[in-house]
């Protein structure tokens, strides 16, 4: 007895349907390693001294409004300006809102028949039977219908268009709210370097005032002849290269200051006055993430798995376009070559149709399409990986360089308590005609070079905390809503 097979694709399809097998893989993010801590060595409890010290709260969910642990309104006002009133930041809300509603329109599309109603009015003139009537023939044609066609899903094919877009979707939305936290940390870096710029130029400007002070002291002596024309020279060149310092320093300060303008939204000569750095509070606890719930809340690593999706449902889609596609259609309307005949009983015209399409031969192009797809599944599986890994070095850095920052600072601190009180002590053997006031001068130059070092240390810790915070990424309660349709995670046919 001969066995009758089955056509190929309605072979594939009853195996595909009996096994529950997926068009493409699930989409779901490769296990990734859990380190036992961030950096080469072990996380510390706490760093800094007593009075400025930090305090590293492991498993803490990340802080939305990180930016409010500095204490100081002002900032607070401008990250809340920049949020408002930045035009990048707007134009990737709008990118994201648009791409929503494109979202929304190719599932109602694929969801739903299309139906439209046509109208039609033409004067031809064409050629007659030969030697039958006239040669030529000239008539109107009156024509209204109504048509409506729809192509049915049978292997999703569009199911898995709506996925990958939807999946795209999300990944825009990972990136704007990136975009968002970058604004964030680029205000409070930008506003802390301006204080701490500003402190150097007063600082710089001061020292230069002494060296041309002790350049003077030092003519004086000279013209006595109480120091030699080295001397001189020597105090002249100290005095200028302190000087030739200073308008690098104030262009600095200013491209701050237009930086932080720009971010919140203004013209840069319509930026704010600058923070006193000394009243910015350290933060006392900062978030520490542990490696798993990090995964869930960096923007960049979400994003990188919304991708991951998508390339899972494309390809998907890639294969699903090699089985049969049924498309049906049908319309109804009046025709005819004078407007009382097109509009009469007689006038009425319909249609009915289907049409099964089976891709046959295509030189290969549907496999090929579907092997790049398998392949650019996997560079998103790769690009997740190093993602991660990355984020877990970002992580890393940051609290590294917040560790040696805090000792730095320490340093500086005591290196400027130090210098400060040689200068008292000066200022009063001065009072008392016991040095030349020049000891003095001497004694307040090495207190301000100590006190730019613990500007510039302290302008630095403030700064590497700012970073860990983004480092953090959002809270899981705090995460905005990404896009209106999920893409699903297992593809079955």
């Amino acid at each position: 007895m001969t066995q009758v097979h089955p056509p190929l694709p309605l072979a594939l399809l009853l195996v595909l349907t009996l096994s529950g097998c997926a068009f493409g893989p699930t989409g779901e993010a490769p296990a990734m390693p859990r380190p036992d801590h961030y950096a080469a060595q072990a996380t510390p409890a706490d760093v800094g001294p007593e009075g400025a010290r930090q305090r590293f709260v492991l498993g803490q969910r990340a802080v939305p409004q990180w930016w409010q642990a500095y204490g100081s309104p002002e900032l607070s006002a401008w990250v809340e300006e920049a949020l408002r009133n930045n035009h990048s930041l707007a134009q990737a809300e709008r990118n994201l809102a648009s791409a929503r509603l494109q979202l929304r329109a190719q599932i109602d599309q694929s969801l739903w028949p299309s139906v439209d109603a046509v109208g039609q009015a033409q004067r031809q003139r064409a050629l007659g039977l030969p030697n039958i009537g006239p040669t030529t023939n000239l008539y109107n044609v009156f024509a209204g219908q109504i048509r409506a066609s729809y192509t049915f899903d049978l292997f999703g094919t569009e199911r898995y268009a709506n996925a990958a877009t939807a999946a795209q979707v999300d990944a825009q939305s990972y990136q704007f709210d990136a975009a968002r936290r970058a604004l964030v940390a680029n205000v409070v870096i930008s506003a802390i370097n301006a204080a701490a710029l500003r402190v150097q130029v007063s600082d710089t400007e001061r020292l230069v005032a002494l060296a041309e002070a002790d350049a003077s002291e030092v003519q004086r002596r000279a013209e006595l002849g109480a120091a030699s024309q080295d001397d001189l020279l020597a105090a002249r060149a100290n005095a200028q290269s302190l000087r030739a310092s200073l308008p690098g320093l104030q262009a600095q300060w200013l491209a701050a200051r237009h930086a932080l303008a720009v971010l919140m939204g203004r013209t840069p000569d319509q930026a704010p006055a600058d923070l006193d750095l000394a009243s910015l509070r350290l933060p006392a606890e900062v978030p520490l993430a542990v490696p798993s719930e990090l995964l869930r809340q960096r923007p960049d690593i979400l994003a990188a798995d919304a991708a991951l999706k998508v390339a899972a449902a494309q390809q998907a889609q890639a294969t699903a376009e090699m089985f049969p596609s049924l498309s049906i259609s049908a319309s109804f309307g009046q025709s005819g070559f004078t407007w009382p005949k097109a509009t009469g009983a007689a006038g009425a015209v319909w249609g009915l149709g289907a049409s099964l399409t089976q891709p046959l031969f295509h030189g290969g192009a549907l496999r090929s399409m579907s092997e790049a797809a398998e392949q650019a599944y996997l560079a998103a599986e790769a690009n997740y990986r190093q993602t991660v890994l990355n984020a877990f070095q970002n992580v890393a850095d940051s609290l590294v360089a917040l560790s040696h920052d805090a000792d730095a600072q320490t340093a500086a601190a005591a290196a400027r308590q130090a210098s400060e009180q040689g200068w008292r002590n000066a200022q009063r053997r001065v009072a008392l005609g016991a040095v030349p006031i020049s000891a003095a001068r001497s004694g307040e130059r090495q207190y301000l070079n100590a006190h730019l070092s613990e500007a510039r240390a302290t302008a630095s810790r403030l700064n590497a905390t700012a970073t860990l915070f983004q480092a953090m990424g959002v809270s899981l309660e705090a995460a905005p809503a990404t896009s209106p349709t999920t893409a699903p995670q297992a593809a079955q046919p």
